[in-house]
């Protein structure tokens, strides 16, 4: 379209000469498979996020999943977490054999509502499970606050959000565990599937190593049932040409949000809002209106791009209507679901691009 959603490629086609050296290097090396990218790049992420010991993996869901047996996590078990995110985010407490405990969100920044995560906890909640939805960082101070005052184990779902901040600190630095995904679209990608699990320390790190290959150190001895789940070195060295551009391509993501506002956008949407001390690195864009659909039709006239981002909330998904949730039990995630629409937002997106946009949902929202 004219105004695409992303535009990933633009974001990669400057840098393709990097690329390809770096896949040539792997290919010359002749190590595909926990080799020197996977752990040059897991020592780049560590440096950055306070020393954490990071431990690549095969994708997003698999490190949710690792990250959450390592913890012990399991059947019994309850995990509070939003349901206003991707499925994986819940897919992972479940397949670990635990129960995803659904709480409302903040209706300003889409992240778990602390407020309502006290009043879920019971007698077999073991962890939170927050997302930094959309690019913003989850209220860790106070969610680190419940865990200590209630002896619960914190998991960062941080696929959206590398890079965003909250008051005390980076994401990723504040929980037990942290995880990434490195899919394409992030705006920590990869060209495929990728993952990696950030640890509070490295007794953990080598507990997630040891999982992520069949429950072995050496292949020879096996301790317990694990994964085969390994970040490859291909992947790797792609992802490490990507790494030193991630903070100019949230700058100029921020940028273009502050266009959307500039061009009027928040007279006729709720824009998303931004906690307090927060950095809000907009992976996705998404503002709201009850005519969600008027406004979509719009763009596509205009050759603009639009998405709907968890139409339907984890609560009320199928998969889990045995845990007996219905409409109206979480009314903010739920008014967000209904609501809220992902514009066109990247590293390349113009100030001409935007304005095309607002024109477009400034159109049809005046004819009627």
């Amino acid at each position: 379209m004219a105004v695409p959603l992303m535009d990933i490629q633009a974001q990669y086609g400057p840098l393709r000469a990097e690329i390809d050296a770096a896949i040539a290097g792997v290919l010359d090396g002749g190590r595909f498979i926990l080799g020197p990218e996977g752990r040059a790049l897991e020592a780049s992420v560590s440096e950055r996020l306070d020393g954490r010991p990071c431990v690549g993996v095969a994708n997003g869901t698999d490190a949710l999943v690792i990250a959450l047996h390592a913890l012990d996590i399991g059947p019994g078990d309850e995990v509070i977490t939003t349901p206003y995110t991707f499925y994986a985010t819940a897919e992972a407490i479940a397949r670990v054999g635990a129960t995803p405990v659904f709480c409302d969100i903040d209706p300003v920044t889409y992240c778990l509502d602390p407020d309502a995560v006290r009043g879920r906890i019971g007698p077999a909640t073991r962890a939170i499970l927050p997302v930094h939805i959309f690019g913003h960082p989850a209220p860790m101070a106070e969610l680190m606050a419940i865990a200590r005052e209630h002896g619960l184990v914190v998991v960062e779902d941080s696929a959206q959000a590398f890079g965003a901040r909250a008051p005390e600190g980076e994401i990723a630095t504040f929980g037990d565990a942290a995880t990434f995904s490195f899919f394409p679209t992030k705006n920590f990608p990869g060209m495929g599937d990728g993952g990696m699990v950030v640890c509070r320390d490295e007794e953990l790190a080598e507990r997630v190593r040891r999982l992520r290959f069949h429950g072995s150190k050496d292949k020879v001895v096996f301790e317990e049932v694990g994964y085969n789940s390994r970040l490859d070195d291909l992947q790797a060295a792609i992802i490490r040409v990507f790494y030193p551009h991630l903070d100019g391509w949230n700058a100029r993501r921020a940028e273009a949000a502050g266009w959307y506002a500039e061009e009027g956008l928040g007279e006729l949407m709720t824009l998303p809002g931004v906690a307090p001390g927060a950095t809000h690195i907009y992976h996705l864009y998404m503002a709201r209106h009850p005519r969600r659909a008027d406004i979509q039709a719009a763009l596509k006239q205009a050759d603009v791009a639009s998405a709907v981002y968890y139409g339907i909330p984890m609560h009320l998904q199928p998969v889990f209507a045995h845990l007996g949730y219905t409409e109206g039990d979480l009314p903010v995630a739920e008014e967000c679901a209904r609501t809220a629409l992902a514009l066109p937002m990247h590293p390349g997106l113009t100030r001409g691009d935007v304005a095309t946009v607002v024109r477009a949902a400034t159109a049809v929202l005046d004819r009627t």
